[in-house]
C-alpha cells in the first residue's frame, strides 16, 4: 500500500537547530539545576535514547514541562539563527506534488513552527506541536485519524530515536535522517524502515514506492 501521509519533525529534521542547542543547553542546565554538557559528552550522547541522556545529565521527570516551555521561548527568540536545511522546501513541494498530505509532530509551538518553515508551512495539512518528550505516539495516532488513512499508509521521519520508538508504538513506518541530533549508527541500530543520508532522498524513496504501488 503506498504512503499516503508523511509526519515530519522539525528539529534537526527539517530545522537545523543543533548548533543553536550546544549554544544553549548549559545555560538550560543551569537554570534548572541539571549537569552541563562538556564538548566531550556531546558524541556519546548523540548515540543515547531519551531516557540515557535524562539518566546521564540527572534531568527529573518532572522538571521536563517547565524545561520544554522555557526552551520553546528561547527558540521563539532566536529564531533567525535556526534556519531549514538545504533543500527542505524543494522536498516538501515534490511530496506535496505527488499527492502526498503532510504533517508536523513537534515540540516546538506551531508559531515557532511555522515561523521556520517560512512559505512551506502552507504545504502541511496538519500540525500537532508542543509534544512532550515521550508524548509523540498520542500526536501520531490523532494526525492519522484526521488525514483519515490507514497506519499502513503512514510513514514518520525524524532524527532521534524516540521518533522511531514512537512510529513503531503506533504501528507505522519509520524513516530517520542522518544529519540531526542522534548519530546515524544509533538509528541504524533500530533499523528503521529507511535510512536518508542526503535530503533529497526523502521524496526520490517516499515518490518511488507510490509509484510502485
Amino acid at each position: 500500500m503506498p504512503y499516503s501521509l508523511a509526519i515530519f519533525d522539525l528539529d534537526g529534521t527539517l530545522a537545523d537547530s543543533f548548533p543553536w542547542f550546544l549554544r544553549t543547553i548549559n545555560d538550560v542546565a543551569d537554570r534548572f539545576n541539571f549537569r552541563r554538557v562538556a564538548p566531550e559528552d556531546i558524541e556519546e550522547l548523540r548515540h543515547a535514547s531519551s531516557r540515557e541522556i535524562l539518566s546521564r545529565l540527572e534531568v527529573p521527570l518532572w522538571k521536563l514541562p517547565a524545561i520544554a516551555r522555557h526552551a520553546r521561548r528561547l527558540k521563539a527568540e532566536a529564531a533567525a539563527e535556526i534556519p531549514l536545511f538545504a533543500g527542505v522546501e524543494a522536498m516538501l513541494r515534490t511530496l506535496a506534488a505527488n499527492g502526498m498530505q503532510l504533517a508536523l509532530v513537534t515540540s516546538d509551538s506551531e508559531a515557532n513552527a511555522r515561523e521556520k518553515l517560512g512559505d512551506a508551512a502552507a504545504l502541511f495539512s496538519h500540525f500537532d506541536c508542543a509534544a512532550s518528550l515521550f508524548g509523540k505516539p498520542a500526536k501520531f495516532r490523532r494526525v492519522v485519524r484526521r488525514a483519515g488513512v490507514v497506519p499502513a499508509q503512514v510513514i514518520s521521519i525524524g532524527d532521534e530515536v524516540r521518533d522511531i520508538e514512537a512510529a513503531r508504538a503506533v504501528g507505522i513506518a519509520c524513516g530517520a535522517v542522518c544529519w540531526g541530533y542522534a548519530a546515524p549508527a544509533a538509528l541504524r541500530a533500530l533499523a528503521p524502515d529507511h535510512m536518508f543520508a542526503q535530503m533529497e532522498e526523502i521524496a526520490e524513496v517516499v515518490c518511488r514506492i507510490q509509484r510502485r504501488a
